[in-house]
This record gives C-alpha cells, structure tokens and sequence, in this order.
C-alpha cells in the first residue's frame, strides 16, 4: 500500500525554521548570524550503545551470498530493541536496497564494503522522487522513509557496482567522461521519462505513476525521504546509478567526511530536495554532474508541494570534476533560500563552473538569499560563477524565474575562463548580484552579462586589474 506524506508534515518540513535571536541593541545582523545558527542548531542523532552485527543475522562477507535478508533481519532487530548500531565488519557483503528504520546507525567498519546487487529484480518498488517528480519507482540502494534518528556512518564503502554495464546505458545517448555504455538499439529511460513529466503536468496521482520494470529509471544511490535527524559520515560512495547523496523532504541533517566519487551520467554528488536546517561539511565530490545541487521539485510537481528548500550550510569541502561545485537547480520550482557556502575550494579543467544557478521559465520558483564567501577556485572550465535562466526550456514558459540578493566575497581564482555569465530573461531579470574582495587570474573570455540588473562590484580584480564591473 503507497503511504504517502500529509499535508501537515509537507508544512513541518519545508516550513519549520527556527528563528535567530539577536541580542544587543547596538548590534549589526549579518546574514552570516544565520550561518552561525544552522551551524548551532543541527545535531548529529545520538544511538543507544546497543550493538547488532549483521554476520550475527546470517551475513557473510563473500561478495557472493546476498545478504538483503540478513542485513534487514539485523536492522529490525536494533529498531525493535529501542535503537543502536548495525555493524558491517571488515569483508564484502552483496546485498539487495538497505532500508533503514528510526533509530538506526548502519555503521560500516575500516575494509567493510556494502556491494549494491546489479540486477533490477532485486529491487522493489516504493515510493520516491526522480528528477523532482513523485513516482512508484526501483528503491534507492539505501533508502528510509519517515524515519527519525538515522545514521549511515564509518569508514566502509558503499559500491553501487554501476557501469557501462549495469545501469548506466538507461541514461541513452550521452557524451560524458566515460563510456556510459548505450549503444543504438538498446532500451533506454527518454520514454518513460517524458511519460513521467507528462502524469506530473496532467496531475495523474502518484499512486498511477507506477514505473521501475521496463521503465529503466535508475535508482538514487543513498535516498532518506521525509527523515528528521539524518548523519551521513565518513563512508565512500562509489559505484552510483544516479544521483548519490539525495535527501528528500529532511531537516536536521549532517553530511560529514563523505567521500563522493562518481563519473556516470547524473552521478550528482549531493542534491538536497526540498531540505531544511543541513549542514555539509569536509566532504570530497569528484562527479560526472554537479558536485552539490540543492532542489525543490520539478515544474508542476514542484510547484505542487511547494516546499522549498532553506537554511543550507556548506563549508570546508572540495570539488574536483563536475558540471559546478556548489549549484542551485536546476529541479528547483519549490523556491530556495538562505544557503550558504564558506572555505570551499575548487579545482580541475573538467569541472565547468564553481557557482552555479540553473533555472527557466518553465522551472520558474524564488530563490533568493544566497552567500558565497572564502572560496578557492583552481581551474573551471567555462565560468567562476553562472546565473543562467536559458537552461533547458529557457524562456519557454509563463512562469518567471526570480534570483535574487547573492553575494560572492574572497573568492579567489587562478584559472577562471571567464568571470561571469549572468543571462536572466526578458522581464526576468537576475537582480542584486554583488561581488566583494575577489581576483580572478588567468582570464581569456570577457564576462556574459544580460538581464541582470544590480550587479556590484566592490575591490575585484581580474588579472590583476581593479575593476568597476564586469562585462
């Protein structure tokens, strides 16, 4: 039976916050005082030192046996106890999805490797998101659904096993980094996907939405939906069919020393959908997509839940290889607001933009409210910072896009192509842009900037020369 969210927790999710409280009468709020709170408010969830070792249930570590059962035995066990650790000790452990339940922290030790199963009839069909639309579709490889107080944690490796020959190729035609392995001929996701798009835009209910077998929609790799209380810390993510970190609908979450890596096509590193009160810090993101993409839901879909996502933290992280490092949208038609970003860096000719806003006229949605301060920028393909509202349908649509009130201070780039390319749309402006102490080097193409109005610059050079604006 489909279990799907009330409208009452919708609202507690997207629109809890918690207000700041500034004390002192003589004191000058900064945006960065929100930081600070994020940074105060979210905490890691605390587990009963209760200990349940899958091998205990039936689980070995052959990379044979599947240990689905095994593995779902011990995590009912620690739930039904009051709560604990599952551990995964050293060895490589095939299992089916992983569902994890409240109260859980599926702890995977130093040598420990979850290898997901390959095949698609190992999993079933719950509930989810893809591409910011509801569906009943594959589960994600771990995947927990209003759960409070969960954990994926350790030193272990989750390994998805995804390549040119297992999930992959549902993409289709794609010019990536990799060989993602479609060849004409073979089936792929472009139907089902437009046949999605389509329910969401004609309100079909979810529970009609029913895809996975013959559909080939690859499943999210690491999925809690509508959780409260998440810590993902210290695992290897490897291996991904699709997007890899994808909270949806969660607030008071941590995403620590997480090392992302993963080239297939849309292996986003984190995309947190619809998320309030998260905080993402020491992480690495080497990516065949975005490094960090914060959503909201897709076109009517989104607009349909109307949960944005806000009070997003992001610090002390590094982006390699990936279409941006620190990215909103393009799914973004709930709105977003207040994320902040602090002593990141990023560097490789193969990531395309450091900063990055995607969003249409069909996507539209308010996002506003975004800091950017102390990032160290190495090479980038194409442009330091992106506002771009031509992305896919561009203006073709009614409803208007609004990006509004970003500021950009100390960044520091030594191989930026170009500085800026802010195209907003014909009444739709991109509207108070400011950079602030920053230097760009090594630049060769000028800025791009249309429908953008407000744009300050304040102490930045580029190649070494103080600049008044940008153009």
């Amino acid at each position: 039976m489909l279990i799907r969210p009330s409208r009452r927790e919708l609202l507690l999710f997207g629109g809890a916050g918690v207000a700041v409280a500034l004390t002192g009468a003589a004191a000058t709020p900064s945006p960065w005082d929100r930081a600070g709170e994020i940074a105060r408010t979210v905490r890691a969830p605390i587990f009963a030192a209760r200990r349940f070792h899958v091998t205990a249930f039936g689980a070995k570590g052959d990379g044979v046996t599947l240990n689905t059962g095994a593995i779902a035995a011990a995590i009912a066990a620690c739930n039904k106890a009051g709560g604990g650790r599952v551990i995964v000790p050293p060895g490589r452990f095939l299992t089916g999805p992983v569902h994890l339940l409240s109260d859980v922290d599926l702890h995977l030790m130093a040598g420990a490797t979850l290898l997901f199963s390959t095949d698609p009839a190992d999993y079933p069909l719950v509930f989810t998101r893809w591409e910011g639309i509801e569906l009943i579709n594959y589960s994600p490889l771990i995947y927990a659904y209003k759960a409070r107080n969960i954990a994926v944690t350790g030193a272990g490796t989750l390994d998805g096993q995804a390549s040119a020959q297992h999930w992959w190729s549902w993409k289709g035609p794609w010019q990536g980094t990799v060989d993602n392995g479609w060849r004409e001929g073979m089936p792929n996701q472009r139907p089902a996907r437009a046949r999605l798009f389509q329910m969401a835009e004609d309100g079909v209910p979810v529970e009609k939405r029913v895809f996975g077998d013959g559909s080939y929609l690859r499943p999210a790799f690491v999925q809690p939906y509508l959780c409260e209380n998440v810590l993902i810390e210290g695992v290897k993510l490897r291996g991904a069919p699709f997007w890899q970190l994808h909270p949806v609908l969660c607030r008071n979450m941590i995403v620590r020393g997480v090392d992302v890596m993963g080239h297939g096509p849309n292996n986003d590193g984190c995309d947190p959908e619809s998320a309030d009160h998260l905080l993402i810090e020491d992480c690495l993101f080497d990516t065949g997509d975005d490094c960090i993409a914060v959503k909201s839901g897709r076109n009517a879909d989104g607009r349909r839940i109307g949960v944005p996502s806000q009070d997003i933290l992001i610090r002390h992280c590094r982006m390699k290889e990936g279409h941006g490092g620190v990215t909103i949208g393009s799914e973004i038609s709930g709105g977003v607001r207040r994320v902040f970003a602090e002593q990141c860096s990023m560097d490789s000719r193969d990531l395309q933009y450091a900063l990055r806003f995607k969003n249409s006229a069909v996507r539209g949605g308010l996002l506003e409210d975004f800091h950017f301060r102390d990032i160290r920028i190495g090479q980038v393909g194409k442009a330091a910072i992106a506002c771009d509202f031509n992305y896919e349908e561009a203006g073709n649509g009614p409803f208007k896009p609004i990006l509004r009130n970003i500021v950009i201070e100390r960044v520091r780039a030594s191989g930026a192509t170009r500085v800026l390319d802010s195209q907003g749309l014909p009444g739709a402006p991109v509207t108070d842009l400011t950079l602030r102490d920053c230097s760009f080097d090594g630049v060769t193409e000028p800025s791009i900037v249309r429908h953008t109005e407000r744009l300050t610059c304040s102490n930045v050079r580029v190649n070494g020369a103080l600049v008044g604006a940008l153009s």
